[in-house]
């Protein structure tokens, strides 16, 4: 070390111990003196604050405590017993389920509503068992229309509503929306309260909400409070591409047993029907997702009506335009919706809709995303006309459609295949579609494509989201045949470059981007 730094080290010591004495001194006198002086704040602070110090969270608290007790005695318990036979179906004489038990729900709705599981002995002649369970309900006029979730009354043989005063009734099914998860109840009685649609759409992220419900079947007319975390949401757990989403986000705490209950605005007007949760435990994990009112309402307007709903249908799969796929459409802006599967001998390839168009417009309103489309069109009445604005290769058109109506059997289903040619590039195996790989995971004879075999945890292909049992039909927009013309076209793709596929997967198809690994791994 150089003698300089040795002299200022040395000199630095020898002012230190004086200096740290000082200080230490300094140090005491203010501890106790803040010591002192905390005494004398807690001795102040032992009595109320004044209104001035918390008036703005008094005032929040009253006006929460004004909308909780406006829409607490609009808030019902619906009560559920559903017969089911000892293998968990419900036979109606034809061979066919007369109704889901809560244990074929989907895993978001069953977590979400609260069953008390079947009744039965183990040892006897299987017997009808019967599942009992609870939801909640929100009443929409004085004379006793109730609107709650489909998957709270599905295949129920009785159904009985409490009301916040206690009173109990009977209620009867008047008609259900399945694509959207509603339902409409029905009390007999006059001069209940009810509660007023708000609009939805008025909504934004970060805006103060309520949620009612009866959280376990044993905390009855629960009221939590939260923000709107987000607008527009798909259904993660919906069992058909083709179903809308559109899903109000929210923090406000919702558990199992508040299905069907109100998400009310300040205004304590219903703008969601509490719906369904994400959760890895079955208890709220701070995402809660709620119907739109701008949806629920048409629905049970209908409903109360006619008894039922028609959707609207053009059959096709759509996917979000994003600023990595445009590019492969030769679209100037990343919004409107990829069509990725088109029905045959629906309204959709009657209008001319072809697999790649991307819809821009309807009746020209401009088309953000696809699911701004997919509600669109479901509520359209059927056989209405429509015009839309499409871009087809970089070039715009006008395609005329009739919707048509919208039914289960409009809807594909299938399951997984595989076996095949490996490429490290991607980071999954293919194989052909041959006659046993269908019949083994039952691929529709319409599907063509390369199967996929494997997928190589952490390569580009997983990242794409594309799984074992999923079939490639196309490459950059060109078709794939076989196991060899995929090989073929991804080696065709320059170093470095984005890929387009378009993929079947749980009977829909889809548009995915795959970013290639830049040290592709040979095979597996």
């Amino acid at each position: 070390m150089p003698v300089t730094t040795n002299s200022l080290v040395g000199k630095t010591r020898k002012v230190a111990a004086p200096l740290f004495a000082a200080a230490a001194l300094i140090v005491t006198f203010a501890f106790l003196s803040g010591h002192n002086s905390a005494h004398a704040a807690a001795a102040a602070a032992s009595g109320p604050l004044d209104d001035s110090s918390v008036s703005s969270l008094v005032a929040l608290d009253n006006a929460v405590e004004a909308v909780a007790a406006r829409v607490t005695p609009a808030v019902v318990n619906v009560q559920v017993t559903s017969r089911v036979s000892a293998d968990q179906t419900s036979d109606d004489g034809n061979g066919q389920n007369g109704g889901d038990s809560p244990q074929d729900l989907p895993p978001g709705l069953r977590q979400f509503f609260f069953g008390f599981g079947g009744q039965g002995m183990q040892g006897m002649k299987p017997q009808p068992q019967y599942e009992h369970g609870i939801g909640s309900g929100i009443i929409l006029s004085p004379d006793g229309y109730i609107v709650t979730n489909d998957h709270v009354v599905n295949g129920a043989t009785q159904i009985r509503v409490t009301m916040d005063d206690r009173r109990v009734f009977p209620a009867k099914l008047i008609g259900v929306d399945k694509l959207n998860d509603l339902a409409v109840i029905k009390i007999n009685a006059s001069n209940l309260p009810s509660l007023p649609w708000g609009d939805s759409a008025k909504l934004h992220p970060g805006q103060t909400v309520l949620a009612f419900g009866n959280p376990f079947g044993n905390f009855p007319f629960t009221v939590t409070r939260g923000i709107v975390s987000g607008l527009n949401r798909p259904n993660p757990y919906s069992d058909d591409p083709r179903k809308p989403g559109d899903f109000i986000q929210t923090d406000a705490a919702i558990n199992p047993g508040n299905s069907g209950g109100p998400l009310v605005n300040a205004y304590g007007e219903v703008v969601g029907i509490n719906t369904f949760i994400i959760s890895g435990s079955g208890s709220f994990a701070g995402a809660g997702f709620a119907i739109p009112s701008q949806i629920a309402k048409n629905s049970v307007d209908e409903i109360i009506k006619t008894g039922a709903v028609r959707h609207g249908y053009l059959g096709i799969s759509i996917n979000n335009v994003m600023p990595d796929n445009a590019s492969f459409f030769n679209l100037p802006t990343a919004s409107g919706a990829i069509v990725s599967q088109v029905t045959p001998d629906s309204p959709a390839s009657r209008a001319g809709l072809k697999t790649g168009d991307v819809i821009r417009t309807l009746n020209g309103k401009e088309i953000t995303d696809s699911s701004a489309l997919q509600v669109d069109v479901s509520e359209m009445t059927p056989g209405t006309s429509l015009e839309l604005g499409i871009m087809r290769d970089g070039k715009p058109e006008t395609l005329h459609a009739t919707v048509g109506e919208f039914h289960a059997s409009n809807t594909e289903e299938a399951d997984n295949p595989g076996n095949g040619q490996s490429h490290g590039k991607l980071g999954l195996a293919v194989d052909n579609l041959t006659p046993d790989v269908r019949q083994q995971f039952n691929i529709p004879e319409h599907v063509h494509g390369a199967a996929v075999q494997n997928v190589r945890p952490g390569s580009a292909a997983e990242d794409a989201g594309l799984a074992p049992g999923d079939v490639i039909l196309e490459v950059n927009r060109k078709p794939v045949d076989s196991a060899d013309s995929f090989v073929n076209a991804i080696h065709s793709v320059p170093a470095g470059k984005d890929i387009l596929l378009l993929v079947w997967s749980n009977g829909g198809a889809s548009y995915r981007v795959i970013h290639p690994d830049q040290n592709p791994q040979n095979g597996m």
